[in-house]
């Protein structure tokens, strides 16, 4: 039990580093004060461009990957590896470091997806690549394919404890993504490659 604790704690910390701000602090742009003001990899696409973009997204995909590795290499378990992953995702949306405003979670949780099962990253990434190609909205496309990942679960045969990360990380990201929703409805919605 201690050894599942201090995984979640040491992911959670890790999680809460804020890549997308550091980034964007040697860009010289807070990216809290532009585009839609999230420090993800998608407002620094929006702000700072595709380099900025592309170093946020694996900064930020590292954290969900180091979690469930922290998980197993301190548990030795898959509920670790989901609870480590699930623990990196948490400090990425509710970062100590920000007083917990963080990003939404996406790049961080595709990370965590692809240690846990690459074949289910492979597929969620695919729907993510279809919606953003059929409406431009990276929004959407994330909470599509959060949507998704229960079924994956199932479809894949996955151990059944994947089924509590596909919950909550899905979940979670769609929740993290209400403002989105709104702005989508009210079709204010960012479209992928606008710059601000």
């Amino acid at each position: 039990m201690g050894g599942l604790v201090l995984a979640v704690v040491i992911a959670y910390l890790l999680g809460s580093v804020p890549v997308g701000l550091l980034i964007g602090q040697i860009w010289g742009r807070d990216l809290r004060q532009y585009g839609s003001g999230n420090i993800g990899t998608t407002n620094a696409l929006r702000v700072l461009g595709a380099k900025a973009a592309v170093l946020t997204l694996i900064g930020d995909a590292a954290k969900g990957i180091l979690g469930g590795y922290l998980g197993l290499l301190l548990n030795g378990t898959q509920l670790g590896m989901v609870l480590g992953a699930l623990a990196a995702i948490f400090g990425q949306t509710y970062p100590l470091f920000l007083g917990f405003k963080g990003g939404k979670g996406v790049a961080t949780s595709f990370g965590a997806v692809l240690f846990l099962s690459p074949a289910m990253g492979g597929v969620l990434l695919a729907i993510w690549l279809v919606v953003v190609f059929l409406t431009r909205y990276v929004s959407l496309s994330s909470m599509t394919a959060a949507a998704c990942a229960p079924l994956m679960v199932y479809l894949l045969k996955l151990p059944p404890v994947y089924y509590l990360f596909a919950f909550v990380a899905g979940g979670h990201i769609i929740y993290r993504h209400k403002e989105n929703i709104k702005r989508l409805l009210a079709g204010k919605e960012y479209k992928f490659g606008e710059r601000v």
